[in-house]
């Protein structure tokens, strides 16, 4: 036990004295602990070793403005059909899913029991129209009151008695005809009028009547068209609502179609864009169904109020869909292609040192660095824009730059070129 004690107190001085002999090599060299910064091998500077950079000059660029936005796409035109008329369903051609165009088939009725009722409202019509002396091979309005055979015949008996009973007045005034004979033309003439009058209100109502048989035949028309519920727009059916043999009442609801192509995407924009943002802008935007393919919109809608809530205004794109791979509900998120700016100044993100939220260069001047805050725009292409911080003639570092600080030395080995303007 004595000597393993003996055996550990041994390799700790061999320890200590090692450690010491280092430390005095270290001093004989002319290297002070901890001179050279970061590891005496990293930071030049005063004396120090010079550290190895490429460099990159500004650039003058042209910049698409954006503005950032995120919304959901919505079909712009959801039906929800429903059935005209009551009866039995007989087909329902049409599956989820289905794509649909305008008038295609998505219901059937039985029409047995609305053709019987076209048959009895023409049969009612075609009576009227036979009394009112109506060519079906003609013009449909009624003839003349004077052309309708009622009214003839009636003109016709009013006029003999009328001539009866001149000559009866001329008779009876000469004491040619006795007053019995007198007054019995006199009657005749009294009830021909009557008729006469009579067959005139008749034709009135029978016109009168002609209006509603029409109008009921047309009904009964219609019913038998509407057994056959068709689409009214373009799209897909999300709902299929009824099924083959069913009795459905009129105005019941049989399917949902949602229009797919093009789609509208929905969003809101804070109020500090309200003068960027016009009809007609593009918009481009990503969904988490399909991450690396970009889709495009076009700014159809810009709200000219401001919601006091949230502060923002309510924008509508309209999306082309041709493959239909957007699906209504989807979550987009992107950005408004508003203006282009140009001859901006930018520099590529290498260049940019952010640390706590500032962001700052390296100026090399005179093979020294010099670190320089500067405040930053937009992005584009691996440039960033340079807002306040630099005037456009600097050589800026793009390589090292946890090395570097301001007063150290450093030795350039590839230097970038101004690439101009990239209007």
């Amino acid at each position: 036990m004595q000597g393993s004690i003996s055996v550990r107190h041994f390799s700790l001085v061999l320890s200590l004295i090692a450690a010491t002999c280092l430390t005095a090599c270290n001093t004989t060299s002319g290297e002070a602990p901890g001179s050279g910064g970061r590891g005496g091998r990293g930071r030049g500077g005063r004396g120090g070793a010079a550290i190895s950079i490429d460099t990159t000059t500004l650039q003058r660029i042209s910049i698409q403005r954006q503005v950032d936005l995120s919304g959901t796409l919505l079909s712009p035109d959801q039906a929800r059909v429903s059935s005209e008329v009551g009866g039995i369903i007989l087909d329902v051609p049409v599956q989820l899913g289905s794509e649909v165009r305008p008038r295609d088939i998505l219901v059937r009725l039985d029409t047995r029991e609305l053709q019987l009722a076209v048959d009895r409202a023409e049969s009612a019509l075609r009576q009227v129209e036979a009394q009112l002396g109506i060519d079906r091979g003609q013009d449909k309005q009624p003839p003349a009151d004077d052309q309708i055979a009622s009214i003839r015949q009636a003109i016709a008996n009013r006029d003999d008695a009328r001539n009866a009973f001149k000559r009866a007045d001329q008779l009876h005034g000469r004491g040619l005809m006795s007053q019995v004979d007198y007054d019995t033309s006199e009657t005749r003439l009294k009830v021909a009028e009557a008729n006469y009058q009579a067959a005139i209100d008749g034709v009135r109502s029978l016109k009168a009547s002609l209006q509603d048989r029409r109008a009921a035949f047309e009904l009964a028309q219609k019913k038998l068209n509407d057994a056959v519920v068709r689409a009214p727009v373009a799209g897909s059916i999300a709902e299929r609502l009824v099924q083959p043999g069913e009795y459905i009442r009129e105005n019941t609801p049989v399917a949902t179609i949602v229009q797919m192509n093009p789609l509208k995407l929905k969003t809101a924009i804070q109020e500090r864009h309200a003068g960027l943002i016009r009809g007609g802008q593009t918009v481009e935007f990503f969904v988490e169904a399909f991450p690396d393919r970009k889709f495009i919109g076009k700014i159809a809608y810009v709200s000219p109020a401001v919601d006091q809530t949230t502060r923002t205004f309510p924008v509508e794109a309209i999306v082309d869909n041709p493959d239909r791979v957007l699906k209504p509900g989807f979550f987009a998120r992107g950005t408004a292609l508003t203006k282009v700016d140009a001859n901006v100044l930018a520099v590529p993100e290498t260049a940019i040192s952010t640390l706590a939220g500032v962001s700052t260069v390296y100026v090399i001047e005179h093979d020294k660095a010099r670190q320089q805050q500067v405040s930053l725009g937009a992005r584009q292409d691996r440039l960033v824009e340079i807002v306040a911080g630099l005037k456009g003639d600097e050589t800026l570092a793009t390589t090292n730059l946890n090395q570097l600080a301001t007063g150290v030395a450093v030795r350039v080995e590839r230097s970038g070129s101004r690439a101009g303007s990239q209007e």
